[in-house]
């Protein structure tokens, strides 16, 4: 933002009002976001999510305050827009200090996004005859929900040794999909059914259906909501009760939309998300859809692995937040890796 109109966005600021019944401070907030350039979108429920105390250290705005305060904001944001536009073209017109005109803005090339590689911590049995589609880790186990109509499955899998030591056979109908944990419950989608299940965390005992009008893919949780893939470029963020669609995000590196988005995985603030059919895992900003870095996986599985197996391409991530480890695997890989993400030198060094 230019000084022009970052002083008088501060102006404005400050002589935002409360309104009775409150808002204005939340009113402030949202206007904060559209300046420093986030979503614009005011769907209420989008709005309490980019607002969560875990990501942010802000104020929520309550769903009772929604009737007042709404049409307040929409009115006191598209005025403060104007506001902002006018200021910037009016400072972009201003000479400089040096009494010299302004230079044409150019335009800028989209930042290079960063390519992590990996480190190999440690390499643990995994069941040649799961077809991962969708893992997770929690209290010393792995969760994983494995494919194929005929063959899919909830299991609960010792790490150390691979052992399905709790299994969930799906009825011949459905062939299973991602799987996230959210409280005491274990979500799992199906592929081309329109239909989820919930599970008891510790029994695996059916709980609830629900229903989705896309392919389920991919499923992971922020802690708040459900974030969703269907093989398209978009995540779809889920109410994790009703599972009714709360918000999407489109997803894009350097401005071109990144499809085939498959098992996800929420790790410190980012999703991670398996490429279908690649060794390739984008970390995608959740609020922006940006990808902010890849990881390349490309020789994980040994060719001698893979001799003899029916291993097929790369699916599955999961993360010890406490122990901060990394683990993936593949659809019908025997291993289960726990890697290391190495960061790309800067250019210039070694």
């Amino acid at each position: 933002m230019s000084a022009v109109a970052l002083s008088v966005f501060k102006r404005a600021i400050e002589r935002w009002p409360d309104k009775p019944g409150g808002g204005g401070q939340e009113c402030r907030i949202a206007v904060l976001s559209f300046a420093s350039g986030s979503n614009t979108s005011f769907s209420l429920r989008n709005f309490n999510r980019r607002l969560t105390p875990r990501q942010a250290n802000r104020p929520r705005l309550a769903l009772s305050t929604a009737p007042r305060i709404l049409p307040y904001m929409i009115r006191e944001v598209q005025s403060i827009a104007i506001a902002l536009l006018l200021a910037t073209h009016a400072s972009c017109l201003a000479p400089s200090d040096d009494g010299t005109k302004p230079a044409a803005l150019q335009p800028q090339p989209p930042a290079e996004i960063p390519t992590y590689s990996y480190r190999v911590a440690r390499a643990f049995p995994h069941d040649p005859d799961a077809f991962t589609q969708g893992l997770l880790y929690d209290d010393g186990f792995l969760y994983e929900s494995t494919g194929q109509y005929g063959q899919s499955s909830l299991r609960k899998v010792a790490l150390e040794t691979g052992a399905v030591v709790q299994l969930h056979s799906l009825d011949d109908r459905f062939f299973a999909e991602g799987l996230a944990l959210f409280g005491n419950r274990l979500l799992q989608l199906t592929w081309r059914a329109n239909k989820g299940f919930a599970y008891r965390l510790d029994s695996f005992e059916p709980l609830a259906e629900f229903a989705y009008p896309t392919e389920g893919w991919g499923l992971t949780s922020d802690g708040e909501l459900l974030i969703m893939s269907d093989g398209s470029a978009t995540l779809y963020f889920r109410d994790p009760f009703t599972f009714a669609e709360v918000g999407r995000v489109a997803v894009v590196a350097q401005g071109r939309p990144v499809s085939r988005l498959n098992e996800l995985e929420w790790i410190a603030g980012e999703v991670f998300a398996n490429i279908w059919q690649t060794d390739t895992i984008a970390r995608i900003d959740p609020a922006s859809g940006q990808v902010a870095g890849w990881v390349d996986l490309t020789g994980l599985l040994s060719a001698e692995d893979r001799r003899g197996s029916n291993a097929e391409v790369l699916n599955g991530i999961a993360y010890d937040p406490a122990g901060e480890r990394l683990f993936v695997t593949g659809k019908w890989w025997p291993k289960l890796y726990q890697i290391e993400l190495i960061a790309p030198s800067p250019k210039g060094t070694p």
